[in-house]
């Protein structure tokens, strides 16, 4: 929670030097929502010692509607600096018919389970657009991203959780194609892999500009990563109906 606030304090901070300062600036705000669905969502907690199961498979877990807020400035057209909150919580039930062992809790057989998944992030974002053109723009950069996660299974009278707070770096993109003055394709997210596991958010969406200050997104996102280590094994896939806006000042 402290990292949480200290990223969010200085993301703060810098935006309102940049709205103080005389520099060639234009906020944006970007507002995202639709419907979120589980692809694969595998646990195992400890990772070497607990039991792998399925919060997809083994339980059902419903579609559920999702939401995404973004803010940030572009400056001298070509860096842009943003904050972006990203909520996520699924919810799964149903019963397993094996003992399943979480944490320090042992849930026996075919009794009815209650899952709780939670992966919140938070994100700082610098990005330099390296070709910016008429009809195309490609732009790269860095993403310091607070995880927020959690896994809580309850069972008649047993309960047990794995909560995991942490800063994960990551690459940064974006890909804008202008098809004619108002419909474009876009490609965006962040994504990176490395030993200790990986991240990947990325969407694939059709614009419209209404104007040079507002416009509407409709497309598919992609939410997927984990991690594999001795406290927790977990892997997860989640698939996104998006629209959204865009609006610049």
């Amino acid at each position: 929670m402290k990292k949480i606030i200290a990223l969010f304090l200085s993301a703060f901070a810098l935006i309102t030097v940049l709205h103080s300062a005389k520099l060639n600036a234009q906020a944006f705000f970007d507002f995202e929502s639709g419907l979120v669905s589980t692809g694969y969502n595998d646990v195992r907690v400890p990772g070497d010692q607990g039991s792998l199961f399925s919060l997809k498979n083994d339980l059902i877990a419903a579609p559920k509607v999702f939401y995404r807020l973004k803010a940030g400035y572009k400056i001298n057209s070509r860096h842009s600096i943003s904050i972006l909150f990203v909520p996520l919580q699924t919810r799964s039930e149903g019963n397993i018919p094996k003992d399943i062992i979480f944490m320090k809790t042992v849930f026996p057989a075919n009794n009815d389970i209650d899952a709780i998944y939670k992966f919140n992030s938070y994100r700082l974002t610098y990005r330099y657009d390296f070709v910016q053109k008429q009809n195309f723009e490609f732009g790269l950069g860095f993403t310091a991203k607070i995880r927020d996660a959690r896994i809580a299974l309850t069972s008649s009278a047993l309960f047990d959780e794995k909560v995991n707070v942490g800063f994960v770096p990551i690459i940064n993109f974006r890909l804008f194609w202008r098809l004619n003055n108002n419909f474009g394709m876009l490609l965006e997210g962040d994504a990176l892999a490395a030993k200790q596991g990986r991240a990947e958010d990325v969407l694939l969406a059709a614009t419209y500009d209404f104007s040079d200050h507002f416009a509407l997104k409709a497309g598919y996102r992609i939410l997927e990563g984990g991690a594999d280590n001795s406290t927790v094994y977990s892997f997860a896939l989640f698939h996104y109906a998006s629209f959204g806006f865009l609006v610049s000042f």
